[in-house]
């Protein structure tokens, strides 16, 4: 594709970047993420992210909406109940949502993160 192309499919394309959840977030497991980025522009990012499993806390300063594809992950609000997120789950994460993230079955999601 050209970088005139305003049509751009949603994949995984080469290894991704590589990461982990900051030391004093981890709460269990050695959870491992790969992030492809398919869009970065204007505050508005897209693409896909997968995650091993483990368990880290969160705190959201922007906004998300994420698309499971595959896997099994559960995230708590502080002081909130559980919510289990599967293939074909759909959920937008509000600013200034903290809690934790724990990935049961390694889970893929397409995301739009907006800041």
């Amino acid at each position: 594709m050209t970088h005139n192309t305003k049509l751009v499919r949603v994949g995984v394309s080469g290894p991704g970047e590589q990461e982990r959840p900051a030391p004093e977030k981890l709460l269990s497991g050695d959870p491992q993420f790969t992030t492809w980025n398919i869009e970065e522009r204007d505050g508005l990012y897209c693409g896909v992210w997968q995650s091993t499993p483990g368990k880290w806390r969160i705190s959201y300063s922007e906004w998300e909406y994420f698309r499971v594809t595959s896997g099994i992950s559960v995230i708590t609000e502080n002081a909130g109940e559980a919510v289990t997120v599967k293939a074909g789950d759909s959920m937008i994460i509000r600013p200034g949502f903290e809690g934790t993230w724990e990935v049961t079955e390694t889970t893929t999601k397409d995301y739009v993160i907006r800041l």
